[in-house]
């Protein structure tokens, strides 16, 4: 799904500015909102479902933040880093974001770039693995009342079936992704609603902090890490914008930033609403049990609720996000890990064809994917070491950083919001790496 690094455009996406549609073509409309629907469900995965039980554990105050400071934290993060591709001078058309960092930047950061932005998508990949094996066993058990699997069986069947239907190709994929998210929306209102009558607001409001004042603000920041990862599309926002680049060409980051915004706003409203139903209606024990369970939250409630709706509902609910998210991190994945075959093996990349190199990077998917669900190692952990860390890095510093040093993106310079991205991609990766050290 990527291209070839090259210092040209590649025929099959190059684009002129005359056989676009206008922003007002009813067809170019569609596209779009198709792409918003796309986005919005590669980040609802297992980073929003568990992410009630990161955010609700800090009690009220870091949670009212949190509502009240997520859109523009989503919203001007994830459209600076779309700018690298859709704010690409026209002649640049067609190449995603690792081949605009290795063009612009030289090969010594395009293969730095490259590395660290494997090393966000893939572990999501694992994180996603680690969560559809969790959430079909817990199905199975707890609502068809079936026998318990072996793992290695469960996790490989769960896997591959996901990783082929991946690999039938993007049309198909992207249907898929677009059919499964609506239900989905569906799903995520409809829970939230149904666990209205199970809120406990007393508990939840008296929660008390250790260290008082700043044991609010510690909250405060405990959370960014978790929200960063929970609402992140990043793997999917290069190919994205080379989409719109086919269809709208030189205006295409306006429509890519008007689309990002929407993406935001239903995140927003769908995942906040839902993290404050679930944390009001789980209560301090539910959260500890079901993080030392490493399910998501859903699955938790359909265990410990016994009703038809939740012991249904939420499991379908629960695989449905994460297929999604797993199709929207395999893009990524793939545009990753393609990037750096052809570096690092250019010679032999070119005696093969592509479908034989993409076949490769879907095998290595499978199997890495399916030991580490195997393991089953703590999901918890891993979504704050690979948001705070790695995805606060390529989505919050390196877009600021190309608009600072490099003169084609000049026009992107002195947005005011770029202080607030950059700054907030700091104070990220410090409240991560201090505690995953401490």
């Amino acid at each position: 799904m990527s291209t070839p690094v090259s210092d040209q455009p590649s025929s099959s996406h190059a684009v002129s500015e005359e056989n676009t549609n206008d922003e007002g073509n009813t067809q170019g409309s569609g596209f779009s909102m198709r792409w918003a629907i796309t986005l919005f469900g590669t980040a609802i995965g297992a980073g929003i479902l568990f992410l009630p039980l990161n955010a609700g554990a800090f009690g009220f105050w870091p949670l009212v933040f949190a509502t009240v400071f997520i859109f523009p934290l989503v919203y001007f993060s994830h459209r600076t880093y779309a700018r690298i591709v859709s704010g690409a001078p026209t002649k640049d058309h067609g190449k995603d974001v690792l081949q605009l960092v290795h063009h612009y930047m030289g090969s010594k950061a395009g293969i730095f770039i490259g590395s660290l932005y494997w090393l966000t998508v893939f572990p999501t990949v694992l994180i996603y693995g680690v969560s559809i094996t969790n959430a079909v066993d817990s199905f199975i058990v707890n609502q068809l009342n079936g026998p318990e699997i072996d793992r290695w069986i469960l996790a490989s069947v769960s896997v591959f079936i996901m990783t082929i239907a991946f690999a039938f190709g993007r049309k198909p994929m992207l249907w898929l992704a677009n059919v499964l998210v609506y239900p989905l929306i569906v799903a995520l209102a409809a829970v939230s609603i149904y666990l209205i009558p199970r809120w406990d607001f007393q508990s939840f409001f008296n929660y008390e902090y250790e260290d008082g004042a700043w044991g609010i603000v510690k909250g405060i920041f405990l959370v960014l890490p978790v929200l960063v990862f929970s609402f992140s599309h990043m793997a999917a926002l290069s190919q994205f914008s080379l989409d719109m680049q086919k269809e709208y060409g030189a205006k295409t980051e306006k429509v890519v930033s008007r689309t990002e915004w929407y993406t935001a706003l239903m995140l927003v409203v769908f995942t906040m609403f839902f993290v404050w139903s679930s944390v009001l209606a789980l209560g301090a024990d539910g959260m500890q049990e079901a993080a030392e369970l490493n399910i998501p939250v859903l699955s938790y409630f359909a265990n410990v609720t016994g009703t038809p709706f939740m012991a249904y509902m939420a499991p379908i609910f629960v695989i449905c996000a994460i297929v999604s998210s797993y199709f929207g991190h395999l893009l990524g994945t793939e545009e990753g890990t393609e990037y750096l075959l052809r570096l690092a093996f250019p010679k032999q990349v070119k005696k093969h064809k592509r479908k034989t190199m993409l076949a490769l990077i879907y095998f290595i998917t499978f199997v890495g994917t399916t030991l580490v669900a195997i393991f089953n190692p703590s999901i918890v952990s891993m979504i704050s070491v690979v948001g705070g860390v790695f995805v606060a890095f390529l989505v919050y510093l390196l877009p600021v950083y190309m608009f600072k040093k490099l003169d084609v993106y000049k026009h992107f310079k002195n947005d005011k919001w770029n202080y607030f991205v950059f700054g907030m991609g700091l104070v990220i990766m410090t409240v991560a790496i201090i505690d995953v050290v401490g």
